[in-house]
Formats: C-alpha cells, structure tokens, sequence
C-alpha cells in the first residue's frame, strides 16, 4: 500500500510525471540502439570487437564528465534539455550514410557525441529535478527514474534487434531521434522557474574543480560515491563470469538472457521501493544494505544450480542500484543549485568509470580462475564494503551525539 500510494503521489505530480515520461521515452531509444549499433557493426565488418567498440564509444566521455558537466551549470537547465535533445535527433539522422565499412567512423562519432550530450543532460535533468520537483517526493522520484530505465532495458533491446533485423540500421536511428523529439517536446511543457546561472569569470578548469572539490570535500557525499564507485568496480568484475557461470550450469550462452532478465526485474521492483526506503533507513543505511544484498547475489553464483543462479540474479538486481539511488539523492540535496550539474557529473564520472574498469579487469582474470573461485571473493569485498559504509555512519553518529552532550554540558 505504501509503494503503490508513493507512486501515486510522483505520478500526480505533473513535473514528475513528465520528466519520468521523458525518461521512459528517451530511455526507450536509446537501450534500441545499443544492441542494433553493435549488430550493425557487426554485419558490415564481421569483427566482434569492433561491434564491442560501440559500447565503448558511449561511454568514453564519462571519463570527463566533470568538465562536460560544467555546461549544465553555464546554461539554463530546461532550454540546455531542449537543445541536446533536439541536437541529438538531428545528429541520428547522418546514420542513413552509413551504408558501408569505409563509413563506421560516422557512427562511432555519433555514439561518442550521444555519450557526451548523456553525461550533460543526465546532469542537467539531475539539477533540473530540485527545481521541479519538491523535495520529499526526489527520493522516491529516483527510485521510479531507476525502475523506467531498467525496464527499458529489458523491452528496448528486442524491439531495436527487430526493427534492425526488418529495416537494418537507419531505422532503428530514426527511430531513437523521434523519441529525442518527443522527449524535448515533454521537457518544454515543465512549469519550472529557475535563476539565470550566474559565470564566475573564473574559467572552465576553476569551475570544473569547484563542483569536484565540493562533492569529495563533503562528509556525507564522498563516502556514498565512493561506495558506489567500489561497488560498481566489483559487480563489473563479477559480470564477467557470466558466460563461465552459464557453462558450468550447462547451458548454451543464450541463457544467460534469462539471468539478465531475472536481474533486470529487481532492478525495476527496488526503484518502486526506494522513496519509503530512504525515508525509513536514511542514505547510507539504505545504500549498505544494498551493498550487502548485492554481495550474497554475487557470492551466491558460484553454487552450480539454477535456481540459486536465478536467486542470485534477482538479488544483484535489487541490490546494486540502492547505492546509486542514495547518492544521487544525497548528492540533490546537499549540494547548491550553481554547483548541482558539475557535482552530478561528477558523482557519475567517480560511480561509474570503475565499471569500465571492471570489465577490462575481469575478462582477463575469468580466464585466469573460474568463477568458483573469483565469485566468492568478490562476494566478500562486496560484505566489506557494506560494513565500511554502515560504519562509517555509526561513527558520524557517534560524532553528533557526542557534539550534542558536549553543548548541552557547556551551554553558552
């Protein structure tokens, strides 16, 4: 009742629901495109990693995202939103001269222009969302933010592979740039009242320290990034086993599609869960737990059955995103609105560059050890990094209870 009814409070909320409608819409295309561009590459060159390529692609600018996230500080958030996505739709348009080997360099230049403008809207939409939507509706915001994303993920793929497999690859492109269409179109309908960003005259590299000295200098923010930074870095070790974790249950690699699937359902279910969440347990309670959840799921795959594989997978997937969901609450709420984009960014920039990390690491050392033996000391890093978070709270605790007696003993 109270999942359903704080759902029901977001979705009457008009900002809300449209911001989240836009989510959906643009989620939608974009999880269509990842897997028809790598398939697109694949069917023009026969290469597996230059297919692999194109994830790397979109990726690759999260690696600066402080500096691409000081655009969304210079700018108007709302007309910034606008004009990436319209920009974004027109620039998936080029993807119809594609026709050929000679001509994949435009498409990785697209995907990797798609990254950057991503790392800027996911900044700007994350200040956004402090102007137009209050504050004890952004936690649970978030989590139905977390649940439309992930549940894109599981219905976006297989409508692109069939859209790519009935009109081939421009068709799937025209198809993302209407939901960038459509999105913009949703974003110019917000009511929204926001200060004109004042510049410092500082310059791009001042401005761009500012946000990171701000978000790591925070004593409640840097410890939940940094959680979800080493969270993130050994779920991404952990993936990579997967394909190893299907063998050893005897199954061809199309199961795991059904893993995937099994994870990606409790990602959608936590997101509905997370507001209440955040309110009962606070952040760091909150994102712990998680961790902890996460690292029995992780533990838990190296047992060679199906249904503890298929357990496993649902516990990752409510698991893993309860840290991501605390900070990014954490980090809307503790930092100013000036600084709100580069902080954002940079959260993102310190959470998930370790997952590329990750998947680099791991593919080399899966070949090294099984998963017997890497999935239960990933499991246990995982337990330890739950531990150092949760103790780190009772120590801060700790510190304001003591500061407390100290004043009431010495009033002024």
């Amino acid at each position: 009742m109270t999942t359903s009814w704080t759902v029901f409070r977001v979705l009457r909320d008009r900002n809300a629901w449209l911001l989240l409608t836009g989510v959906v819409v643009s989620g939608f295309g974009t999880s269509s495109l990842w897997l028809a561009s790598g398939v697109w590459v694949k069917d023009l060159t026969g290469s597996d990693g230059l297919a692999a390529l194109c994830m790397l692609a979109m990726w690759a600018p999260t690696l600066v995202g402080p500096a691409l996230g000081t655009l969304a500080d210079r700018f108007p958030r709302k007309p910034l939103l606008i004009t990436g996505n319209l920009g974004l739709a027109a620039l998936l348009l080029t993807l119809f001269a594609v026709d050929s080997p000679g001509r994949l360099w435009l498409l990785f230049a697209v995907l990797c222009c798609y990254g950057a403008a991503g790392v800027v809207e996911d900044a700007a939409q994350s200040a956004l969302v402090t102007a137009a939507v209050g504050p004890d509706l952004r936690g649970d915001f978030n989590g139905l933010r977390m649940t439309a994303t992930e549940g894109m993920k599981l219905v976006a793929p297989l409508t692109g592979a069939g859209l790519y497999a009935a009109f081939g690859g421009p068709a799937v492109a025209c198809l993302d740039a209407v939901t960038f269409v459509l999105t913009a179109a949703l974003c110019a309908l917000l009511r929204v009242r926001e200060e004109r960003p004042v510049r410092s005259g500082d310059g791009w590299w001042r401005e761009t320290t500012e946000g990171v000295r701000h978000m790591w200098g925070h004593a409640r923010l840097r410890p939940l990034v940094a959680a979800g930074g080493t969270t993130m870095l050994l779920a991404s070790l952990s993936s990579t086993t997967l394909y190893a974790v299907v063998d050893r249950l005897g199954h061809s690699p199309a199961y795991a599609g059904a893993l995937y699937a099994v994870q990606g359902a409790g990602s959608v279910a936590v997101g509905l869960v997370s507001g209440p969440a955040l309110r009962r347990l606070g952040g760091r309670r909150f994102a712990a737990a998680g961790i902890a959840l996460t690292a029995v799921g992780v533990a838990a795959r190296a047992v060679p059955s199906d249904p503890v594989a298929l357990a496993a997978g649902a516990a990752c997937g409510l698991g893993l995103p309860c840290v991501l969901i605390a900070a990014l609450t954490a980090v809307q709420r503790e930092t100013p609105g000036p600084l709100l984009g580069r902080a954002t960014a940079t959260a993102n920039t310190l959470m998930f560059t370790p997952n590329v990390i990750g998947l680099a690491v791991g593919a080399g050392l899966v070949e090294v050890a099984g998963p017997g033996a890497l999935l239960p000391v990933y499991g246990l890093a995982l337990l330890g990094t739950a531990a150092v978070l949760a103790a780190q709270r009772t120590a801060d605790s700790a510190s304001r209870t003591s500061a407390r007696s100290r004043s009431d003993a010495n009033p002024a």
